[in-house]
């Protein structure tokens, strides 16, 4: 758990997980968790959305590798957060565009579009993308590695699909879910289709039963009250996440 948060500050890191050592999910932290040497080792980063609080880290962690690896690093996404990547991003004015440096032969970055329920490979694990609702578009995943599977809702309000597609995967070992808002902010988690802990109590009814639930994504300034009505839910398969948790399944 590189960065467990919604937002920044000097003890909060934006939304980051590192799987299996080499993929990362979502990329809002991974230069500021991560070693040089360690940075040099990611082969892939698998994004969810365009949203910064997801891809603030993207550009710096591709301009450290520069240089230090063999291949390029892959971003892999649905289209349209490829799209929004390569146009407002790696577009030679807010950034370097590093599909084209060196060369376009030899890129530092490559990006691969995936659609959304089919699933695809990377780097020895299988991730298939499944849309969730936020305001822009926006896919969870479902990451496995034969063996176990994981699922990472990323940002949503109240959603179905991923949820169906839950009931649906083999050995489910874990469900990684943000919260972002404390409930006197419902209308402002509605607004920007975010949880709360009153909504996520919903949503565990469309999860499957037993299951581990992983709470990420929380606001560092209204962190106290959620964390409050969090344990009052009295949900015992709840777990809020922090930085530098590790967990293994």
């Amino acid at each position: 758990m590189l960065g467990a948060y919604g937002g920044s500050t000097p003890r909060h890191r934006q939304t980051s997980f590192l799987i299996n050592e080499t993929v990362a999910l979502d990329a809002g932290a991974l230069t500021e968790s991560l070693t040089l040497e360690h940075q040099a080792e990611i082969r892939a980063i698998v994004v969810t959305h365009s949203h910064m609080d997801h891809v603030a880290s993207l550009p710096f962690l591709v301009e450290n590798v520069f240089g230090r690896t063999s291949l390029p690093i892959e971003v892999v996404a649905p289209p349209e957060v490829v799209n929004s990547l390569q146009r407002h991003l790696f577009n030679n004015d807010l950034w370097p565009d590093f599909t084209r440096i060196p060369n376009h032969l030899l890129p530092t970055v490559t990006f691969r579009p995936v659609e959304p329920f089919v699933p695809s490979k990377v780097d020895g694990l299988t991730v298939t993308a499944i849309p969730v609702t936020h305001v822009v578009p926006t896919c969870g995943y479902i990451v496995s590695d034969g063996t176990s599977s994981v699922i990472f809702s990323s940002d949503t309000g109240p959603t179905s699909a991923i949820w169906e597609e839950a009931h649906k995967v083999k050995n489910l070992r874990a469900i990684f879910v943000e919260c972002s808002f404390p409930n006197e902010l419902q209308q402002v988690a509605d607004v920007s289709r975010h949880l709360t802990p009153s909504t996520l109590k919903l949503e565990m009814e469309k999860f499957p039963a037993g299951v581990p639930v992983n709470i990420y994504h929380m606001k560092p300034p209204t962190l106290p009250a959620l964390k409050s009505q969090i344990a009052q839910l009295g949900e015992k398969r709840l777990r809020l996440l922090a930085d530098d948790d590790e967990l293994e399944y």
